[in-house]
């Protein structure tokens, strides 16, 4: 797993990383859980349909995936919900018909007030990471899979890597919660049930049931130091640095192993003017590839320009500001 302050290069990072596992002999899986993906621009290669791809020119040895947050989300949906809507031709099949069939109506207005079924239309934050690891944690359990011997994880920014991190825990309670109240309401269910059509044997686990088996499965892959470490990747700056030690303590506590530091865009010894020259004739590529986009066409355009130090303190951002914001 690869974190760290945003716009650091935990993508290039996670992306080459791949690469090289897979030079290594490994079958490598590259997938993104950030939300605001570019695994996809990073690879020059679309990955962004919610499972593996394998990408061209690697012989099978590299795989791509941005994950679909969204139709994971509505997976985790199919959770039946007091207020779910009856399966079509099936009449009195929801909590509150068979509840007010037998006089209990009551009861289930009031389970409805609880809105469980809207958890997943506003997701409290770090409910998309959960989903991530919950359908990374599915993949590694499915045999059509089971051929990728490295799987690397490019994260969000820091602090949504710390809510996924320690996620399981907090999720396990919570759905725990969620659970219990579930089966109080599936018990009295199964008894009316029973008494009119007879028992039906053990019910299969529910979709919440098998999202909390996946989360104590992550909680146990991330503390797994034979099979899991993270990857602290920063730039040479003070404010990037001081984030990554940051997140550097907050993994240890979590207890999540880490060994490997990476600081990206180290400006070499033998930097030329040859180097500034190619550097800006990439920043001109860019430049003009934002000129030439329609969606950004009439917009002002301010271009800020790239300092010898570290724009930090009131003094350096007066400065600046007086750059930018003309």
């Amino acid at each position: 797993m690869l974190g760290g302050k945003g716009g650091v290069g935990k993508t290039s990072c996670s992306a080459s990383l791949a690469v090289q596992l897979a030079a290594a002999g490994h079958t490598t899986l590259v997938v993104s859980t950030d939300p605001a993906h570019s695994l996809s621009d990073a690879l020059d290669q679309d990955v962004s349909c919610g499972y593996p791809v394998e990408l061209e020119g690697s012989q099978g040895q590299v795989w791509g995936m941005e994950l679909d947050l969204d139709a994971a989300r509505q997976e985790l949906r199919g959770a039946k919900s007091p207020d779910s809507e009856p399966e079509s031709g099936k009449k009195g099949g929801t909590l509150d018909a068979v509840l007010g069939s037998v006089g209990l109506g009551s009861l289930a207005e009031q389970l409805k007030d609880l809105n469980l079924g809207e958890l997943l239309d506003t997701p409290p934050p770090g409910v998309d990471e959960a989903l991530a690891i919950a359908k990374v944690i599915q993949f590694l359990d499915s045999p059509e899979y089971s051929r990728f011997s490295r799987i690397v994880f490019d994260t969000a920014p820091t602090g949504h890597t710390l809510r996924l991190l320690s996620l399981p825990d907090f999720l396990d309670t919570s759905v725990g919660k969620i659970l219990m109240l579930q089966q109080k309401i599936a018990s009295v269910t199964q008894s009316v049930k029973g008494f009119f059509q007879g028992n039906k044997g053990p019910s299969e686990p529910s979709t919440l049931e098998v999202f909390r088996e996946r989360m104590n499965t992550a909680k146990a892959l991330f503390h797994d130091e034979a099979r899991t470490q993270f990857i602290v990747v920063t730039i040479p700056t003070v404010m990037a640095a001081a984030e990554s030690v940051r997140l550097a303590e907050s993994l240890r506590k979590e207890s999540v192993p880490v060994r490997t530091l990476v600081v990206n865009q180290v400006i070499g010894d033998g930097a030329t003017q040859s180097f500034l020259d190619n550097r800006r004739k990439d920043q001109a590529r860019a430049l003009q590839r934002l000129h030439d986009n329609p969606e950004l066409r009439g917009l002002e355009v301010i271009t800020a320009p790239l300092f010898d130090l570290e724009v930090r303190g009131l003094p350096a951002l007066e400065y600046f500001g007086r750059q930018v914001w003309k």
